[in-house]
């Protein structure tokens, strides 16, 4: 077993691990994020993508070992004061979803990208986007949304001071 320390959405924990654990299922087995999910364990779906310092990793892809000392933050850790994210309200109105079942990650992942580029064009949301998989849509109402969500996670910035 391996002694670990990681802040999991604003929480301190540590834990000893077994140094073969996928930070996916320390996630979800040890902690209960259980909206970070497994689909494919294989690192190509990106249903398990979290932020790890603030920048999308496929926890699948991950040992717990390695976020040792590190911040993790899951889609669960994304709500503040009960206030959904600004991209997860964009998931929702702008029906980005079917299952839902690769929606955690496309969040995830969507929010790093408009992070780097926050003007992005559909072609770059496409290629930013394109680790993660949905099998239910054609993506059209997905590049909606991170393009929603964009505009709105730097709508509340401008009016928090880049509190968002």
């Amino acid at each position: 077993m391996t002694k670990i320390s990681v802040k999991v959405d604003g929480a301190l924990y540590s834990d000893d691990v077994e140094p073969r654990t996928l930070l996916v299922h320390y996630l979800r087995e040890r902690l209960g994020k259980v909206g970070t999910v497994v689909g494919c364990d294989t690192s190509n779906c990106g249903a398990c993508t979290v932020h790890v310092d603030g920048r999308s990793v496929k926890s699948c892809n991950m040992l717990a070992v390695q976020a040792d000392g590190h911040e993790v933050t899951t889609i669960e850790g994304l709500a503040t004061n009960g206030e959904l994210h600004p991209m997860q309200k964009a998931f929702s109105e702008c029906h980005a979803l079917q299952c839902g079942y690769c929606t955690p990650g496309m969040i995830m992942q969507a929010i790093d990208l408009v992070s780097e580029n926050p003007n992005a064009s559909e072609a770059e949301i496409r290629e930013g986007m394109e680790g993660n998989l949905c099998r239910c849509t054609g993506y059209h109402n997905i590049v909606k949304a991170v393009q929603q969500g964009a505009a709105a996670t730097a709508q509340a910035a401008s009016t928090t001071g880049g509190q968002s």
